[in-house]
């Protein structure tokens, strides 16, 4: 599956961003799916997914509250809504798929996830 994610930009402070990442080659149903990021000199790390089931989703505790991952299963496209934006959600933002999770397991460690988007740049400002 390729996975194609978009919707980065620059934002202020306390706004919000929606992400999209677009499958082909597979469908988003089939697939355990997430969203990870990574800033400048740090680690990638899981930011929100969803098990191949689709109905179990798991968030950072950093994003809990404030982010929200959804699956429109018509369109073949994840999507990550971001309220509430903070400076420390700058960081670049990929989406990733697996196939062989199993049904009810979120993947949560990027070695989990075998597919990989290109990323997409969030950037917030005080």
């Amino acid at each position: 599956v390729q996975l194609q994610a978009s919707g980065g930009g620059l934002v202020q402070t306390g706004g919000s961003l929606r992400l999209s990442c677009a499958a082909s080659g597979g469908t988003v149903s089939s697939y355990a799916m997430a969203w990870f990021r990574q800033a400048p000199g740090k680690e990638r790390e899981f930011v929100a997914g969803f098990s191949r089931s689709g109905r179990i989703t798991n968030y950072a505790d950093s994003v809990q509250g404030r982010f929200t991952i959804s699956k429109d299963n018509a369109k073949n496209t994840v999507h990550l809504q971001m309220n509430s934006l903070k400076s420390e959600d700058t960081a670049v933002y990929y989406c990733a798929a697996d196939g062989g999770s199993p049904w009810a397991f979120v993947p949560r460690r990027p070695e989990n996830l075998v597919y990989w988007g290109q990323g997409t740049q969030v950037t917030v400002s005080s």
